[in-house]
């Protein structure tokens, strides 16, 4: 600090504090208006939630939670006849998906009077001709993990049950088997289930691509 400084620092007022430090008039005046302002500021009014305002949003959360039930339910309870299609489907799809990446030979185990299937690897090869899928394949064996095996409802019944055009009644049979091939084509088939609400829904397997479809319409039926 210069001399001159020193000299202009020396000619500003001071004034004493409480505390006993010195400051400058100028310092010590803004001290006292900032404490003016404090004591001084108006206070904010306190604002709450009335009980009114509180009543109607517990109003409006009960409506949107009444509203969301039936559809949580939906999710979480599909009808048996949707849960049974979807089921089924899966099980095909991971039948055909298996054949094509093992390269080998896949079957689907249908139990109709128990009313249950499952994915069953054979472990053949391919035969270059479909045969009559009466028998069970030798060695054939349970494939374990989701979506390979399915039950029905109780509430779900197998009306009819074709495989191959074949002139038999399969869903009288213990067991049929449906074939999955690594080309990518399968046993031809038709299965008609039908529900307790009497609704009636038609699933085919294409032959040539191993792909399951369904029919909603009685009248578009195989």
């Amino acid at each position: 600090m210069s001399a001159e400084d020193r000299v202009n620092l020396a000619r500003v007022p001071w004034c004493a504090t409480r505390d006993g430090s010195r400051l400058s008039s100028l310092a010590y005046t803004r001290q006292l208006a900032c404490r003016g302002a404090r004591h001084h500021a108006p206070r904010l009014p306190c604002t709450a939630f009335t009980l009114i305002e509180i009543m109607i949003v517990v109003a409006i959360m009960g409506v949107v939670l009444t509203m969301g039930v039936p559809i949580v339910y939906k999710t979480w309870h599909k009808p048996p006849m949707s849960e049974a299609i979807a089921d089924l489907v899966r099980v095909c799809s991971h039948a055909r998906a298996l054949a094509i990446l093992q390269g080998k030979e896949v079957d689907v185990m249908f139990h109709p009077r128990e009313g249950r299937f499952e994915v069953a690897a054979t472990g053949a090869p391919a035969s270059p001709q479909p045969a009559a899928p009466f028998p069970a394949a030798a060695g054939a064996a349970p494939v374990s993990g989701f979506g390979l095996s399915a039950r029905l409802s109780e509430k779900i019944l197998i009306e009819m049950m074709d495989i191959n055009k074949l002139p038999h009644e399969f869903r009288d049979d213990e067991v049929a088997r449906v074939r999955f091939f690594p080309n990518g084509t399968c046993d031809e088939l038709t299965l008609i289930l039908v529900s307790d609400q009497n609704e009636r829904r038609e699933i085919t397997l294409e032959i040539t691509t191993g792909l399951a479809s369904v029919e909603s319409d009685p009248r578009h039926f195989k």
